[in-house]
């Protein structure tokens, strides 16, 4: 048996999906993170703790850089 890696094994916690997914927009965007920092209106500590997988950003932050890299959240639930 072979033994998965502890970077594909983090990829399967939401967290780190998210931070996959900010990093690879902000690249493909041209932006550093003191960019996109300077963009949403955050500090550049919070563009690095995203990027890291960090669990306890605050939601209104976190959609503030969503949104500069027009990323959608789409809400679904189970009662429709």
């Amino acid at each position: 048996m072979s033994a998965e890696k502890p970077s594909e094994k983090s990829l399967h916690q939401p967290s780190q999906q998210l931070a996959e997914m900010i990093r690879l927009h902000r690249k493909k965007g041209g932006l550093t993170q003191s960019e996109l920092a300077k963009l949403a209106g955050v500090g550049k500590t919070v563009i690095f703790d995203i990027e890291k997988g960090k669990q306890s950003i605050q939601f209104d932050t976190l959609l503030k850089v969503l949104n500069v890299l027009n990323i959608q959240i789409q809400w679904k639930s189970p009662l429709g």
